[in-house]
């Protein structure tokens, strides 16, 4: 099953990206606990790419498809036209340098790294693309 959403980059539109992913997550058979930190880490994702990619300015679209292949994966893709992020260049801090430095943010990639199996991002054409993968490890 796919579902595909379309939003205007502005943080506003979060909660509707938060009710997006609950609602294709209705189709699957994860604990509530689950489905909650996915959420959270396709939020957080979507988060970025609005205010670090695209400056909150709502002109700018984020697109969002979640491909669900039934007891084996979801597959999220979140697609956008601002500024490329280059993960291999990116340094996960520790939590010490997070501690230590008094820092506000710098937690939410680390919390996506720990909630999905799989982040890539990604370039095509016009468009930086983050792929966000979760495996479902049901029994048929």
């Amino acid at each position: 099953m796919q579902y595909k959403l379309s939003i205007p980059c502005s943080k506003s539109n979060l909660e509707k990206v938060r009710n997006f992913v609950s609602e294709a997550l209705n189709d699957t058979q994860l604990e509530e606990v689950e489905c909650h930190k996915i959420i959270l880490a396709v939020d957080e994702v979507c988060a970025n790419m609005m205010i670090h990619s695209n400056g909150c300015n709502p002109s700018k679209k984020l697109d969002i498809s979640i491909e669900h292949v039934p007891f084996k994966q979801l597959e999220f893709i979140i697609r956008d036209t601002g500024k490329y992020f280059d993960i291999k260049g990116y340094h996960e801090p520790s939590m010490q340098e997070i501690v230590s430095s008094k820092r506000k943010g710098g937690l939410g990639l680390i919390l996506v790294k720990r909630i999905m199996d799989g982040i890539e991002f990604s370039t095509e054409k016009n468009y930086n693309i983050c792929k966000l993968t979760k495996k479902l490890n049901f029994e048929v």
